[in-house]
């Protein structure tokens, strides 16, 4: 591939892009932590800036790759590089992290226009920034650990905004701790890469495995895999997602739809020569599967935002399946348009909740879209977009995948459709019960719409979910990395009847949706029809109250009985028992040592006989 030159130029645009949020992020704990206005402008300043030199790269890479790279850590002969990698790839996630991003940086400024941590919110915004960068371009396993740990961290202040509250405050605890056993496995897969092959440099994995595939094992994939499991809320770490929608609502978009959980998905793609075939084969079925299992989630949910998470779940789970299935670059498109569709569903859950006092219940909206017709429009977008409503974006990379799936896997396949029938279902539940009948509370009775610092947003996002699927449209700098998957889909049979399949879920769960929930009304007809099926989506199958019971019953007794132990042989016995009998032999020294010269005389014959009788023991025979 031609490599880009100008290198001197190129380092100080890349530096700047990533060192650009850091410095505005510092800036702000130091000097504006007061000063809320000054740290708004000064975040979403930044994002400009990142956003300019995003594009900047893009164009200036052009089809090619570039690669830099220097000594940051020499130890005993092994050497840590710092180093940024620039393919189509990159340049794709390059793309949304800055362009989405900078869309919810302006979203926030209305949202979050008379919320007193408004300082604190931007400057965790701009660590977040840093960090997803820092993923995006990092061209070793280990930088990518880094900045992996960093968005980690970064999501936990965000998620944590509202600390006050006991639900964000247990969400943030949540997701962290949930993220770092996922984030284990998958530096014990970085420690086996390196075992293996003495390098954790992405390009140099490749070339050693291009020319020895044999060096690779299913469980170093499926350890690697655990970053992505973890980040991306796959089961069985799923349980973190939903809960963290105690964040602000922007947060869920730029964090939880379009960029954080998304990194897993690029992780993957970027070690894709990596897996073997049993592991994509379990991460096909992995994929489906949640993508089946949180549908019947969201149809249990009340909550907007938890509604839209679960979505999330769901949409991760085809991206998953996709790459199983062994169509990276499809899985990479479905992420592209799954950021723009679900970022503007969250933002316009955002302008919901912003108009509506806060709440979050769909019960107690209806009839918004007279109040709120920018809102209501652009979100119905999104709804169509994401239930794959034919020629929006998010038909061309769902019907991909089931396309795909229909040619390669039956049952993964028929797993995704009766997703797809799900997704249809409660995303047109969502919307009818939001923005149509009747104003069912006060809050939604006296709502208005949102100003043009939210609107706008919504509109240029809307726009994205609906010509975003046309990859003909972007340049081939970022659109190539997806053409030979697109190219290989468009090649397999059955397309007209994939066609009549992605119209008809579509159709049948708007439809079915319209019959139930087209009228408002505050109780949920699922739960007075059906009952039992209800309440089984409502309680998400358990998990959480599984690993309550686990971590409660089984993981804090064997905790305590392991702090017993240490405290009793350890610090006790072992560090305390011989530090005591050390002070006790020193007491009995001391005590000799009384200033008489006869009792030095006693000391002194005693020891010389109790020597000769030693002696005389060895060797008396």
């Amino acid at each position: 591939m031609p490599v880009c030159y100008r290198i001197d130029r190129m380092e100080s645009v890349i530096l700047s892009l990533l060192l650009l949020p850091l410095l505005s992020s510092l800036v702000t704990l130091l000097f504006l932590r007061n000063r809320g206005n000054v740290a708004a402008l000064l975040s979403v300043a930044t994002a400009g800036g990142i956003l300019v030199f995003s594009l900047y790269l893009i164009i200036a890479t052009g089809k090619g790759m570039y690669a830099w790279e220097m000594s940051w850590l020499t130890l005993a002969g092994w050497e840590l590089k710092l180093g940024f990698l620039i393919d189509g790839s990159a340049r794709l996630l390059l793309f949304v992290v800055s362009f989405v991003g900078f869309l919810i940086h302006v979203f926030s400024l209305g949202y979050m226009h008379d919320d007193g941590a408004k300082a604190r919110y931007f400057g965790g915004l701009s660590i977040f920034m840093f960090s997803m960068l820092g993923i995006t371009l990092a061209d070793n396993l280990i930088m990518i650990f880094v900045f992996w740990e960093l968005v980690g961290f970064s999501s936990y202040l965000l998620i944590a905004h509202y600390f006050s509250t006991k639900e964000a405050a247990e969400a943030s605890k949540k997701a962290f701790i949930v993220n770092r056993v996922g984030d284990f496995g998958f530096l014990i897969g970085i420690v086996l890469s390196y075992w293996t092959f003495q390098t954790v440099n992405i390009q140099e994995l490749k070339a050693l495995v291009d020319f020895d595939p044999n060096l690779i094992s299913t469980t170093l994939c499926l350890a690697l895999a655990c970053g992505f499991i973890g980040k991306s809320a796959q089961f069985p770490l799923h349980v973190w997602l939903p809960d963290a929608m105690a964040g602000p609502t922007p947060v869920s978009a730029l964090i939880h739809a379009a960029t954080m959980v998304a990194a897993g998905i690029y992780l993957l793609f970027r070690i894709d020569f990596l897996f073997t075939g049993d592991a994509l084969t379990l991460l096909a079925f992995l994929g489906a599967a949640m993508g089946l299992f949180a549908g019947f989630c969201a149809l249990g949910q009340r909550d907007i935002k938890k509604i839209l998470a679960y979505s999330t779940l769901s949409q991760l789970g085809y991206m998953a399946a996709a790459f199983g299935l062994g169509m990276p670059g499809i899985a990479l498109f479905h992420l592209m348009t799954h950021a723009f569709f679900k970022a503007l569903m969250f933002l316009g859950s955002g302008s919901v909740i912003h108009a509506c006092h806060h709440e979050q219940d769909i019960f107690k909206y209806g009839g918004l879209r007279e109040k709120m017709p920018i809102t209501a429009l652009t979100f119905l977008v999104g709804v169509l977009a994401i239930s794959g409503v034919n020629f929006l974006s998010g038909y061309f990379s769902k019907d991909a995948i089931l396309l795909g799936a229909y040619n390669e896997n039956m049952i993964i396949f028929v797993l995704l459709y009766a997703g797809a029938l799900l997704t249809s279902l409660y995303m047109f539940r969502l919307y009818f019960l939001t923005f149509e009948g009747q104003p069912r509370s006060n809050d939604s009775k006296n709502a208005h719409e949102s100003s043009a610092l939210m609107t706008v947003p919504l509109i240029v996002l809307a726009f994205l979910s609906i010509v975003g699927g046309y990859h003909s449209l972007y340049p081939t700098s970022i659109s190539g990395v997806l053409l030979p998957d697109i190219e290989r889909v468009a090649a397999m049979p059955n397309h007209l009847w994939m066609i009549v399949l992605g119209t008809s879920a579509w159709i049948v769960g708007s439809l079915t949706a319209k019959y139930l929930y087209g009228r408002g009304g505050k109780n949920e007809p699922l739960l007075t029809r059906f009952p039992t099926f209800y309440d089984l989506c409502k309680s998400k199958l358990f998990f959480d109250e599984i690993y309550g019971f686990y971590v409660s019953k089984i993981q804090d007794p064997f905790a305590r009985f392991i702090e017993v132990m240490e405290l009793l042989f350890i610090s006790g016995l072992m560090v305390r028992g011989s530090a005591g009998i050390s002070g006790l032999f020193a007491l009995l020294g001391k005590a000799c040592y009384v200033g008489k010269i006869h009792a030095y005389s006693f000391w002194f014959i005693l020891g010389t006989i109790g020597f000769l009788a030693y002696a005389v023991g060895i060797f008396g025979d």
